[in-house]
């Protein structure tokens, strides 16, 4: 695990802070980031954590001057290689100790997975929770379908067979359940006849980059009142 902590941080700020998880590019990172610079969310983002290193959206980070964390599941698995769950176990007690453990000024009132390809176990959520802290997630189907990963692929598959005319996008609060949690705001969106699979994946992202934004005002608006 390493961690670069950017000088210039504003620890006076009143505005909420947030915790990103990433695994990949981070363009939904990206809005968020774009959304606190333009004041149209009002939250400072205090720390990203990525489960890839090589994942671009550290540089993404790295560019705004937000402090970064590599947390891999790797080392946890070679520790203890007869069981994966106790390596899960564990690797999701450190994410929580990491959270909880940042300074005052970098310490959340909201984590927000964005594009994170790990499921959090009670291991982590218990500990966040009992800390006063929620965790959102950004899952690119509506409220109980296409649960897990290839959300996108399974619902163009499912459109091509006349299955379905719609799919969607949601930011729903977290839960030990995958993809389960009280869903915060969701959107729409059309199967078009033909269209191909990457056609339908840049209009979900294009989706994706609003509403993370609005489901992440929501649920501060929510902890505000």
């Amino acid at each position: 695990m390493s961690t670069s902590t950017p000088s210039t941080q504003d620890s006076l700020s009143t505005l909420p802070n947030i915790v990103v998880l990433i695994s990949g590019n981070g363009s939904n990172l990206q809005a968020l980031i774009d959304a606190c610079a333009n004041h149209t969310l009002p939250a400072r983002i205090t720390h990203v954590i990525s489960n890839r290193k090589s994942a671009y959206g550290l540089v993404r980070a790295s560019t705004a001057s937000i402090p970064t964390t590599y947390h891999n599941l790797v080392p946890y698995k070679k520790s203890h290689p007869n069981s994966i769950p106790t390596a899960r176990e564990q690797y999701d007690t450190d994410l929580a100790s990491l959270i909880l453990s940042l300074p005052a000024f970098q310490k959340p009132a909201l984590i927000v997975c964005a594009g994170w390809m790990h499921i959090l176990t009670p291991a982590f959520l218990t500990p966040i929770a009992e800390a006063g802290i929620k965790v959102i997630n950004l899952h690119p189907a509506l409220p109980g379908e296409f649960a897990g990963a290839e959300a996108i692929k399974r619902a163009w598959e499912a459109g091509r067979r006349g299955e379905i005319k719609r799919t969607g996008v949601m930011v729903h609060e977290v839960i030990a359940e995958v993809d389960a949690g009280e869903c915060v705001v969701s959107r729409e969106v059309e199967l078009r006849e033909g269209e191909s699979l990457e056609g339908l994946e840049g209009r979900m992202h294009e989706v994706e980059h609003g509403l993370i934004v609005e489901g992440t005002r929501r649920v501060l608006e929510g902890l505000g009142k």
